[in-house]
């Protein structure tokens, strides 16, 4: 009955390499990276709990320079994921990407950081989808064929 859903037998849709038409990986990074800047845009309007302990509303100031920023680090960070996804199984890729986007969008539109402390959230942003390539890359297939190499064809 599985199998009806899932034709090729894996117990994991996540844990599966993505191969395919680069129109589709495209399609993949975009709509990552816009269900990470709704809610991240979203969720900077109201506030979380009393003033003193939930993150501030959104600052004033312009919001286009922070939602591009962040629109072009959550591409670049779902690409990187996507492509590593094209070659090893990677786990939860896009919620990953989404949610690396969501949290800087969110982050930036409370407190409105300037360029350096930006820059350094990025960064962090970029990194931690870097190193979860790395991990996956790292695995390969190895980890996720019950230990034998899986064949490369």
């Amino acid at each position: 009955m599985s199998a009806l859903f899932d034709p090729t037998g894996t117990d994991d849709p996540e844990g599966t390499v993505r191969p395919g038409p680069r129109r589709r990986h495209a399609l993949w990074v975009a709509g990552v990276t816009l269900l990470g800047l709704g809610p991240g845009w979203a969720s900077a309007f109201f506030r979380i709990g009393p003033e003193e302990y939930g993150l501030p509303s959104a600052a004033p100031g312009p919001v286009l320079p922070y939602l591009a920023l962040w629109a072009a680090t959550g591409l670049v960070a779902a690409a990187a994921l996507r492509a590593t996804a094209a070659r090893v199984p990677v786990h939860a890729a896009g919620r990953i990407a989404a949610g690396l986007t969501a949290l800087g969008t969110r982050l930036s539109l409370g407190w409105r950081p300037e360029a350096p402390l930006l820059g350094a959230m990025i960064v962090a942003a970029l990194t931690v989808a870097a190193v979860w390539c790395a991990l996956a890359l790292r695995s390969g297939p190895r980890a996720h064929a019950g230990g034998r190499v899986a064949s490369g064809g």
